[in-house]
């Protein structure tokens, strides 16, 4: 394929994750972005959060390239989970502009290193730790979208907005009714298999 580089695929895959989960946070009250729905406590803005520690770790200390940001996978004493969920003091737009600062700073990082550009996951066993900048954007851009998909159904049970961008849900263009009626299909679906 002709102007085919992979570092630019994998790249617009990232950045298209990253819109996914921040909007996501749009149209909803403080308690909606960070109320947890599920048992594990998976919330909106903890995923914001959670995802500025990924790209500040991942692209800067694996390549020696800090970015002066305050990472909690770093600091002594902080309790599991601390990066999976917002404390009233922290506020929305404040983890929006780190997780954009550290966006900001994974594209550098991005942009100056070739894909066999070396480096080293200090948090990851030894075994393992050697990885080079194709791996770590595909274990990035992965990682990205898992958590889209949690934000994504957070979302739905929040409000039952649900899709892939804004502008374009990537769902099929049917009403309520419709939605409704697929649903109870599945559901009913389910019931007679559980039955078998």
């Amino acid at each position: 394929m002709a102007g085919h580089d992979p570092k630019a695929t994998l790249h617009r895959y990232l950045r298209t994750g990253r819109a996914a989960v921040l909007w996501k946070l749009e149209g909803l009250s403080e308690y909606d972005v960070r109320r947890p729905l599920v048992r594990t406590g998976t919330n909106l803005l903890g995923l914001v959060k959670h995802l500025a520690c990924v790209e500040l770790g991942y692209f800067g200390e694996t390549f020696e390239r800090p970015s002066g940001e305050t990472n909690l996978w770093f600091e002594e004493g902080v309790e599991d989970n601390a990066d999976m969920w917002a404390t009233p003091e922290e506020s929305r737009e404040g983890l929006v502009a780190l997780y954009r600062r550290a966006c900001a700073h994974a594209d550098v990082t991005i942009e100056a290193l070739n894909l066999d550009a070396p480096g080293r996951v200090p948090w990851w066993p030894e075994d393992n730790a050697a990885v080079t900048l194709h791996q770590i954007l595909v274990h990035v851009v992965a990682e990205t979208h898992r958590h889209a998909g949690h934000a994504d159904l957070v979302r739905e049970l929040i409000d039952g907005a649900a899709g892939y961008k804004a502008d374009d849900d990537n769902l099929p263009s049917v009403d309520l009714v419709w939605w409704q009626s697929y649903r109870d299909r599945v559901e009913r679906a389910a019931q007679e298999a559980g039955r078998l």
